[in-house]
């Protein structure tokens, strides 16, 4: 049956509208970014089986243009869409800590950092600088590779931290592994960086590792 022929509280767009977008299944959310089916499919006939078939939406979301266009009821457009749509996410994310209020939240922090290094293949080594009032100034990516003690240079991380004069900083890797427990290399790491960054007066306030959804921060686990 059409989806038009559905009750309308059973229709994703009217549901959403009126119980909110957390009402909707996964299933639900995809088919009103489809918006339309095929012969024989509704749209969420059509999310399901993508569902199905990539195990859920964060392979769909990470599938290479080629793969994705090859799917029912997809293609370059739609693509397109999606790729805009992610980077809204995330810049989304970004401008509610660029405000200088997100700090005082720590899971929106985490949440930024997740966005930002979650699915990357390999290593990256981030900071966020933030100013006396622990308002973001900046987000950089300063290594990629292994991270360990290295590849990762404390003169660089200070350089940059001074560039910005910033007061504070909070650290962030991800683990590609998916693993968020920190290391005993990530914890030497944060002892140097945050010994070099004192004789500057700049402060650690935190080192964020990103796995696959979960997080570790050293301030939350005693380990500043």
């Amino acid at each position: 049956m059409a989806i038009p022929h559905w009750p309308a509280a059973e229709r994703p767009r009217e549901k959403l509208c009126l119980r909110g977008p957390t009402s909707l299944s996964d299933a639900e959310l995809l088919a009103i970014f489809l918006r339309t089916g095929v012969r024989g499919w509704t749209a969420v006939d059509i999310a399901r089986e993508l569902l199905r078939e990539y195990g859920g939406l964060r392979a769909l979301f990470e599938a290479d243009r080629a793969r994705f266009c090859r799917g029912a009821g997809l293609g370059p457009a739609k693509y397109v869409q999606l790729q805009a749509a992610l980077e809204l996410g995330r810049r989304h994310l970004r401008e509610t800590l660029a405000r200088g209020d997100a700090l005082s939240s720590p899971d929106a922090t985490k949440d930024y950092l997740t966005a930002q290094l979650r699915d990357r293949p390999h290593e990256i080594f981030s900071c966020l600088f933030l100013d006396t009032r622990h308002r973001v100034i900046a987000f950089e990516e300063l290594f990629r590779g292994t991270i360990d003690g290295a590849s990762v240079h404390p003169r660089e991380v200070v350089k940059r931290a001074l560039a910005h004069n910033a007061a504070a900083l909070i650290l962030a890797h991800n683990h590609p592994s998916g693993v968020a427990e920190p290391s005993q290399a990530d914890r030497h790491l944060t002892q140097r960086l945050r010994d070099a960054l004192r004789l500057v007066d700049i402060r650690v306030i935190d080192h964020i590792v990103i796995g696959d959804g979960q997080t570790a921060s050293f301030a939350e686990l005693g380990l500043l």
